[in-house]
């Protein structure tokens, strides 16, 4: 393994923060009406020989927070000063909607989806020690689950594919395609808990006991009491279970370890939002505020080749791998009609849902104070910005305590050709050195490999 990019600091506190106990974690009473995919099946963007299939469960029953009508968006044709006022008071309405942080929870219906990639030579039962891996994705708030594909590609072509069995890439309630089928119970507010509380539903209650080659069906089976009990005790049978988090990804992935380690093998954060509670003094007015934006951001376009035309003329998406927009295209819209009936494409993430999502104000510090007690069983993985220029999550300079929060079982890395968004700008990067730790992790006769060049 390569040295750390960021060396251990002197010891150090952070300021007291309150920590929620999670709400109760289970599935909503059967039956249920069970809604069907919004999109078609489709191959994976890459050639490695690899299965996709896409998957449905049912979120936590129990909701944290109640049930909003989400509020109105602000018309892109408006005069400029209307348009700015408007956008102002719906960024403070979501503000004043964050009441209390802890409730009693709210029973509601709401699904989560899931791509599923299988290796297509599984042989169950005849695994050795150094396979069973499942790798497990969330994505950074405004993705779909695709969003991880060339990344995916880059790593099931490397020799991390030996012992991968299978890889599930997740999708928050109101993302992607998970965000068209809630769309009619989409809320004006979201508590990042739940999203690690659907996580920890999804791993408890419905990840398959086995891996298999067999086709698996479109709405998952719910588990047996009786395995969800031994899984919730000693962990899984028959997985040793990676959990790769980006972003909002990282921080309830994070979580979720936290509430039920015996289900980790190991945790990958990728830039996670997870800060200091240090930081919290003072925050405001550093830094762009990212729920206005997403509120002001278009999310409608008359035609595909429009939406293309406008991404590969922003800065923000120029940035990015030609591969990963490629995809976002793809996979980040859908096809509708507008008022009139006209055909449009919308995202399936919208600007509203994403800027509710960016409205969550207290989870980023209690992640950062459970981490630090986090099993040490639990490897530790933090994959960080290393283009220059890139801004740190939380106060400059924050770094080095942030990945060494947990010291125990960690390391730490920097994807040079990355900013906050890294699997976005520099996919193939991030799958090598992905690779390498993960055989460094699971492969006990891989040689050492020479440190990579910086970019």
């Amino acid at each position: 393994m390569e040295p750390n990019a960021f060396p251990r600091p002197p010891p150090f506190t952070w300021e007291h923060v309150e920590l929620r106990d999670p709400l109760p974690i289970y599935p909503p009473p059967e039956p249920l009406q069970l809604p069907s995919l919004p999109s078609p099946p489709r191959k994976p963007a890459f050639d490695a020989p690899y299965t996709l299939t896409t998957h449905l469960l049912p979120a936590s029953y129990l909701r944290t927070t109640r049930p909003v009508p989400e509020l109105e968006p602000v018309p892109a044709n408006l005069p400029k000063e209307d348009r700015r006022r408007l956008l102002s008071d719906t960024r403070r309405q979501l503000d004043e909607l964050r009441t209390s942080k802890v409730t009693d929870g709210y029973p509601r219906v709401l699904w989560n989806c899931v791509n599923r990639y299988v290796k297509n030579d599984l042989l169950e039962g005849r695994r050795s020690e150094k396979t069973g891996v499942t790798l497990f994705f969330a994505h950074a708030n405004g993705f779909p689950k695709e969003i991880f594909e060339p990344t995916l590609g880059h790593l099931l072509s490397s020799p991390a594919a030996s012992i991968v069995d299978e890889v599930w890439v997740w999708e928050s309630v109101q993302h992607g395609d998970a965000g068209i089928i809630n769309a009619r119970h989409a809320s004006a507010l979201f508590d990042w808990l739940d999203n690690a509380r659907d996580i920890s539903n999804f791993l408890l209650h419905f990840l398959p006991k086995h891996t298999t080659e067999g086709r698996l069906p479109t709405h998952l089976s719910r588990l047996s009491p009786a395995e969800t009990e031994r899984r919730f005790k000693s962990g899984f049978s028959d997985r040793k279970l990676v959990a790769l988090g980006h972003s909002y990804g990282g921080c309830t992935s994070s979580l979720a370890a936290a509430f039920y380690p015996s289900l980790f093998t190991s945790l990958i954060l990728i830039d996670p939002v997870i800060i200091s509670p240090n930081d919290r003094k003072g925050r405001e007015g550093r830094g762009p505020d990212l729920a206005s934006g997403a509120l002001s951001r278009r999310d409608t376009w008359p035609s595909r080749a429009a939406a293309l035309e406008s991404f590969t003329k922003s800065p923000f998406f120029q940035a990015w791998d030609p591969a990963v927009l490629k995809i976002y295209h793809e996979c980040g819209l859908y096809d509708t009609t507008d008022e009139q009936g006209n055909p449009i494409v919308k995202l399936k993430t919208s600007g509203m849902q994403e800027a509710v999502v960016f409205a969550e104000v207290h989870t980023p510090y209690e992640a950062y104070v459970r981490l630090s007690k986090l099993d040490k069983r639990i490897a530790v993985r933090w994959v960080m910005p290393g283009k220059p220029g890139a801004p740190e999550l939380g106060m400059p300079g924050g770094t080095p305590f942030k990945v060494w929060v947990r010291p125990d079982n960690s390391t730490n890395t920097q994807i040079y050709g990355g900013g906050h968004l890294i699997p976005q700008e520099a996919p193939r990067e991030f799958a090598e050195d992905l690779s390498k730790y993960l055989m460094y992790q699971f492969a006990s006769t891989v040689l050492p490999l020479p440190p990579r060049p910086r970019l």
